[in-house]
């Protein structure tokens, strides 16, 4: 009957992932270690030191394949690696789930969600303590946040073993930032640093070029920059009138073109110290665009001994102490240069 027809079939997109028992995997690994050691004792080598690369080298030699997508070739992998990273099993013998949020799909996201508002009705409460007490005030600990931000959806998926679309990722965002804007919010310090992640500073990879001091006690620096094949260095004077002299020429005659030099005084400007230095360079290859930037780094990389670290740390966010690792592309055969194609004619 079409009762018996319904029941029968399977909805596979909707049954998700299969789920994998805890002794199932076990059940893999022990015959992954069984089949080491045979491969082991195949190759003549000790079963006890046979590393993941020894079985690679190994299965390569055994089953040679010329597949060219290497993931269709023939793999000998721990189970951890083949199978993918899931949950436990969340129901028991009788299928009844552990959880009262298992029916929602995504019972780890809902239960986060629950937690948060939990935190956030939590600090209220205390509020109203404190206002019935007449000891509420807005001017509270702060919790410190410089230098961190937000998990990414890709970590909080990773986190709870859960895909969840990016309206639930924002959703969350959006729960935790209501969480962080309440004045008592440093009671719930520990929980929202859990969603949060300290950036490395990268200003401290950079060397400052130390200061050196001519016989008239004027403070200068030397830098050096490249991009493409533009070489620049350049001597930054302190106590100067604003001279910029490129190649023994003034700037505004040795690049004609305004945008270039606006990359040139873009350094400057940036930290508020033009007309401060006078500076002294010297260029050679490539075009005047690409000199350009190699000396706009190079005034960026001497400029470090004159700021503080935090305007070091400013200027890296910027981007005026990365070097641009763009190059000209190559021609490439049977086309006019490196994309563009010859004009097609029909005869």
């Amino acid at each position: 009957s079409c009762s018996v027809v319904m029941l029968l079939r399977k909805n596979l997109a909707a049954a998700g992932p299969q789920k994998f028992t805890q002794e199932f995997i076990d059940k893999q690994v022990e015959e992954f270690e069984v089949g080491k050691r045979h491969l082991a004792n195949m190759m003549g080598e000790d079963p006890e030191t046979f590393t993941q690369e020894d079985i690679d080298r190994s299965i390569a030699y055994l089953f040679p394949s010329g597949l060219f997508e290497k993931r269709a070739r023939p793999v000998m992998k721990h189970p951890e690696e083949i199978f993918p990273k899931q949950t436990a099993i969340q129901w028991d013998a009788e299928g009844r789930p552990f959880h009262f949020l298992f029916y929602t799909g995504k019972q780890s996201y809902y239960s986060l969600l629950h937690d948060v508002y939990e935190k956030i009705l939590a600090i209220e409460r205390h509020q109203d303590k404190m206002r019935n007490k007449g000891l509420f005030t807005s001017d509270t600990k702060q919790i410190l946040l410089t230098g961190s931000r937000w998990l990414l959806k890709e970590e909080i998926e990773e986190n709870l073993v859960e895909n969840i679309s990016v309206q639930d990722y924002m959703r969350l965002i959006q729960l935790m930032e209501l969480l962080l804007s309440m004045p008592y919010c440093s009671l719930e310090e520990e929980f929202i640093l859990k969603f949060r992640k300290q950036l490395e500073v990268q200003s401290s990879k950079y060397e400052i070029p130390a200061l050196q001091y001519d016989p008239q006690g004027v403070a200068f620096s030397f830098a050096d920059g490249r991009r493409k094949s533009a070489k620049a260095s350049i001597t930054l004077r302190d106590s100067g009138s604003g001279n910029i002299t490129i190649n023994g020429r003034n700037y505004l005659y040795y690049f004609p073109v305004l945008q270039n030099r606006e990359q040139l005084m873009f350094p400057l400007l940036f930290v508020g110290m033009s007309g401060r230095f006078d500076i002294e360079g010297s260029v050679e290859g490539s075009g005047h665009s690409a000199q350009a930037g190699a000396l706009r780094l190079a005034i960026s990389r001497a400029l470090l001994s004159f700021v503080s670290e935090g305007e070091v740390e400013k200027m890296r966010q910027a981007g005026l102490l990365t070097a641009d690792p763009r190059i000209r592309e190559r021609k490439k055969p049977g086309q006019e240069g490196a994309r563009k194609k010859f004009t097609w004619k029909k005869r």
